[in-house]
């Protein structure tokens, strides 16, 4: 399934093919009837690749369950560990307590199945803990890290599993602000030094984004509750008109963070490539940025791309917060393009 070698920087370059999360299920639950399931499988892929399905419905075809309940955390001897803290990391007491339950003695010949979800957000100290039980798996355990950014786990870690890429379920179009955010990145890259003055166009580029994706939402909202105003307004009360604003205000709101979350998503896939290209994997999610996410690469070394995805982590979090969007942007480019 892979073709992995030695490759310089300490990681490995591996090629592998990319299944559909079908395929994959297809494939697991195959190596299970032939009894060649291994211990701990490492399942990467990008946004909507449905990683998380596929461990939901292996561990529900394994453990006489529903995939519904593996995910709700009610399926029995499986056990779900993700992001949770503060911080939004996998702590070590995470580790422990998952540990502990493995250790337990499973109930009616089920396997003991541990889904660690965003496995890369791991704490160096988590990792070390996990490292142990993927070392010394305990018996009739499954082990699936599911990760976006797999190139940021310990090879210490990778190398203990089997990876799994899964394919993107189908490739949107990427729109006018996604590609105009690229072409800022790839002309950021094409700077040789780093510095403020760099921080501040990225942000200030970001920020002219956004605000075109809210004007647009608000001009295309306005004019849907215009168009029904227009046709209600003989038969309804002005309590109605009240009513479809908030609404409105209520979608304007949501469809912006939707298309935010999906701009950064961009950014996050821009900085992923220069990991992979720091640690020569070749795999890469934008191909037309590959030469500009390359350069980047060689001139940071693989703790400083990685310090730098975790800023933006943390930019992603407390945008979800109450904290002011313009600052939190702004200070997070000043940590990862300054």
């Amino acid at each position: 399934m892979a073709d992995s070698k030695p490759a310089p920087g300490g990681k490995s370059e591996i090629n592998l093919m990319a299944f559909s999360s079908d395929q994959a299920l297809e494939y697991l639950e195959r190596a299970q009837q032939q009894e060649r399931l291994a211990h701990a499988y490492l399942i990467s892929g990008p946004p909507g690749s449905g990683k998380s399905a596929l461990a939901a419905n292996l561990a529900a075809a394994l453990n006489g369950s529903t995939p519904e309940n593996v995910l709700q955390g009610r399926a029995p001897d499986v056990f779900l560990t993700e992001p949770a803290s503060r911080s939004r990391r996998i702590v070590v007491d995470q580790i422990r307590g998952l540990e502990r339950a493995l250790q337990m003695r499973n109930s009616g010949g089920r396997k003991k199945i541990a889904i660690i979800r965003d496995a890369e957000r791991m704490q160096p100290q988590a990792a070390n803990a996990f490292l142990k039980t993927l070392e010394e798996p305990p018996e009739n355990s499954l082990l699936l890290l599911l990760s976006g950014l797999p190139e940021a786990l310990p090879d210490t870690i990778v190398s203990r599993c089997l990876t799994l890429v899964l394919q993107a379920a189908s490739e949107a179009e990427a729109t006018a602000e996604e590609n105009e955010l690229l072409r800022l990145l790839c002309a950021a890259a094409e700077e040789e030094s780093a510095g403020v003055a760099r921080a501040y166009r990225v942000s200030q580029g970001i920020h002219r984004l956004l605000d075109s994706v809210r004007d647009q939402i608000r001009s295309e909202h306005a004019a849907a509750l215009k168009t029904e105003e227009q046709r209600y307004r003989q038969t309804t009360d002005g309590a109605w008109l009240d009513e479809r604003e908030e609404y409105y205000k209520a979608l304007t709101e949501s469809t912006y963070r939707e298309r935010r979350s999906r701009l950064l998503e961009t950014l996050f896939l821009w900085w992923a490539d220069v990991l992979r290209a720091s640690v020569n994997v070749p795999r890469r999610s934008i191909e037309t940025c590959a030469g500009a996410t390359a350069a980047l690469a060689k001139r940071l070394r693989t703790t400083d791309v990685l310090k730098r995805i975790h800023r933006l982590e943390e930019m992603r979090d407390q945008l979800n917060t109450t904290a002011q969007e313009a600052l939190v942007i702004e200070v997070a480019c000043l940590r990862v393009f300054g």
